[in-house]
């Protein structure tokens, strides 16, 4: 009988024609061979002669072709986490390249290809468990197939290894590289291992002296993934950026902990409380999700600040904002649209384009505006109360977060919970019983609805929103349960009150790092719940990191994310330029350079101490000479910002193309600079934005 669960120690044997993968617990599985150089799958009862042990690994994240050759990403150090439900989580630490060719061919692009996957697998936060499956809420897990291997029910959503285990999954379903058709082998399965991309944090604790097990999941989205600027909006396929599903989840008499026990307030059917568990596990988990605001829209950097917005007419979205929600309301329910974008200035051009998007998708015949000394538009409402469609599902929610919370007044964003309260009751959350003795999930109540949260970057205001729905339903679940009494809340207890702030302030960092490079902004309110000025310079900081990271750094990680995903394949054509060569023409790189140099003489010439009988003339002309000539350069690099904005290679977005083109068109007319232009060209125009040709988009 073939391994549901995947093997939890794996032995790598090499030799010169092959990779073969053991699993030294379970000597009666079979090996799993990777023929050298082809990449060829089989698998072997018994041992191979003739390969020697390499190493132990804790699994096989994937197998990936890259321009050259290809590479077994195996996992060769994971940190325990700690326990769910009595399964064990682990982290990924360490990772290591396993190439096909005995001899490897070295080149430039596939020297930064690998480099580009070292470095996402190094950032990213990437968990899983050998037993249980992460990528799914409790909620889902206690509706899948439990006899299926665990590969085959993750949520396609979260399986973040799934492109890099295409061959692996595709010769477990019969498939190979040649056209004959073959059996299933089942036999593959335990080598498969799921692992989601996102945030993980489990705590043993106790609330009201009562035992309890907090903790905190975010799985991102591996469709549509990337980073701030270079991922926004939606896609023709439904996919939104940085769209997250959070879980919070608390768990009563948990038996994998060292905790005690407690005896439950009762049985509960449809969120009321009536008999008597007895000590019972009880899961109770709620889902929250974020995610880019639904319609065609960009940020393009120029090196300015504030990039430049566009926002296409949200008709055009409607046909992918249709697949968005369809998707949305088959795995959550009734979704409540919370919008926390500004109603003034360039995000108003955003909600806009939302809420006309709203009224398309959906026939809504409730419309309600509220309005204070903030806000003339404080919370703004659309619904529909007679569901004609299965898209009246839909809840939009409008909050003017920024003005209603200026000045430090962040307890004016309960008003927002206040709006929400019916829905979030009418929605309940899950509830699991694990009756003592059978191991299964038994469903007392399931949750129906889900709150959709956005802001521009759906980070920091979208943190605060959603922690703050998390309190609030963590109290209800507890009173349901009588571990508090009426009137009382989670918050009363201050030891939990600082685990929970500091968990969701952790989320929302993990969260950020990972679309902005940064840590999230506001955190000093989520772990605090005050707003200080020591939390308003670290945001400074934080903002001013995110700029030079957004503008020269996430290029690179965009192309990372592209790459391990899938939504960019290698091509193994053999090219005379190399795809990441910087051929932008001479001039244009030589001036960041000229300014490095000018600042240097500057310095040196503040530095120089003049000689008591020498004039003074020269050094202030030197001096003068050169601030000239570092603010011209200053000068050019931000007017001309797009010449030196890192982008993205491999999938680079159309307006950057169409605006480094633009660019160089001006400046080849520019009477200082155009003939060097002309004269010192390399290549092709577009070169420093990457070939579209070079590769072709795959979505998996």
């Amino acid at each position: 009988m073939a391994n549901l669960l995947p093997f939890r120690d794996i032995n790598v044997h090499a030799s010169a024609s092959h990779y073969a993968f053991t699993s030294p617990s379970s000597p009666s599985a079979p090996t799993l061979v990777v023929e050298r150089p082809s990449g060829d799958l089989r698998l072997n009862d018994g041992s191979l002669l003739g390969s020697k042990r390499v190493s132990s690994i804790a699994g096989i994240l994937g197998i990936i072709k890259l321009k050259l050759d290809k590479y077994i990403i195996v996992i060769t150090k994971a940190q325990p986490m700690g326990r769910l439900h009595g399964h064990m989580v682990y982290k990924i630490i360490a990772t290591e390249f396993l190439p096909l060719r005995e001899r490897p061919l070295h080149d430039p692009d596939e020297d930064v290809y690998r480099g580009l996957l070292k470095n996402l697998l190094k950032a990213g936060p990437m968990y899983f468990s050998y037993s249980l499956d992460i990528t799914n809420s409790f909620q889902r897990q206690a509706q899948s197939d439990s006899s299926a291997p665990l590969w085959k029910r993750a949520d396609d959503r979260f399986y973040w290894n799934r492109f890099v285990q295409t061959d692996l999954i595709t010769f477990r379903n019969g498939g190979g590289s040649d056209s004959v058709a073959k059996s299933q082998q089942p036999g593959i399965d335990a080598f498969i291992l799921p692992i989601m991309y996102g945030m993980l944090r489990i705590t043993s604790t106790r609330i009201k002296s009562v035992p309890l097990t907090f903790a905190l999941i975010t799985r991102r989205s591996r469709h549509r993934a990337g980073t701030r600027y270079f991922s926004r909006g939606i896609d023709d396929h439904g996919h939104v950026s940085n769209f997250n599903e959070t879980e919070q989840i608390a768990i009563l008499n948990d038996a994998s902990g060292d905790l005690g026990g407690f005896a439950g307030g009762g049985a509960m059917h449809n969120g009321k409380v009536s008999g008597n568990d007895g000590h019972e596990m009880q899961v109770m988990s709620y889902v929250q999700t974020r995610g880019s605001v639904p319609v065609y829209w960009a940020e393009i950097n120029t090196l300015r600040y504030v990039p430049n917005l566009q926002v296409r007419a949200a008709e055009t979205a409607v046909a992918a904002a249709n697949k968005h929600f369809q998707e949305q309301i088959k795995h959550y329910g009734d979704n409540y649209l919370v919008n926390l974008v500004n109603q003034k200035g360039r995000e108003d051009n955003v909600k806009r384009a939302y809420e006309q998007l709203f009224r398309a998708l959906t026939s809504p015949d409730s419309e309600k505006t509220q309005a204070d000394q903030y806000s003339s538009e404080k919370i703004h409402t659309l619904s529909s109360i007679a569901q004609k469609t299965e898209l009246d599902r839909l809840h939009y929610v409008y909050f003017d977060f920024h003005n209603e919370t200026k000045g430090l007044k962040w307890h004016r964003a309960l008003q927002l919970l206040d709006e929400l309260k019916q829905g979030l009751v009418q929605g309940q959350y899950f509830r699991g019983v694990e009756m003592p003795a059978q191991g299964q999930l038994e469903v007392r109540n399931m949750q129906t609805a889900v709150v959709r949260t956005n802001c521009m970057d759906c980070l920091d205001r979208t943190n605060v929103v959603q922690t703050m729905i998390a309190r609030w339903t963590l109290t209800r679940q507890l009173l349901d349960l009588g571990v508090l009494q009426l009137g009382e809340s989670a918050e009363d207890d201050r030891a939990f009150e600082d685990i929970f702030r500091n968990t969701w302030a952790d989320n929302a960092d993990v969260v950020s790092h990972s679309y902005s490079g940064t840590g999230a902004l506001k955190t000093d309110f989520t772990r605090t719940g005050q707003r200080t000025r020591t939390g308003m310079l670290q945001d400074l900081t934080s903002s001013l990191t995110r700029y030079l990271k957004n503008n020269f750094a996430d290029g690179p990680r965009q192309d990372g994310f592209d790459l391990f995903t899938g939504a960019y394949v290698p091509s193994s054509t053999i090219s005379n330029h190399p795809l990441f060569a910087d051929r932008r023409p001479i001039v244009i790189q030589s001036i960041p350079y000229v300014f490095a140099a000018s600042l240097f003489m500057v310095v040196v010439a503040l530095l120089t101490r003049r000689l008591p009988d020498s004039t003074v003339w020269p050094l202030r002309i030197f001096l003068i000479l050169w601030l000239a000539i570092g603010s011209w350069c200053l000068h050019f690099i931000y007017t001309h910002g797009m010449l030196y904005v890192n982008w993205p290679k491999l999938n680079t977005p159309r307006f950057a193309t169409d605006g480094y083109q633009d660019a160089i068109g001006s400046l080849r007319k520019d009477n200082l600079l155009g003939p060097f232009m002309v004269r010192h060209e390399r290549g092709v125009s577009a070169a420093r934005v990457g070939h579209m040709e070079e590769g072709k988009k795959r979505i998996q």
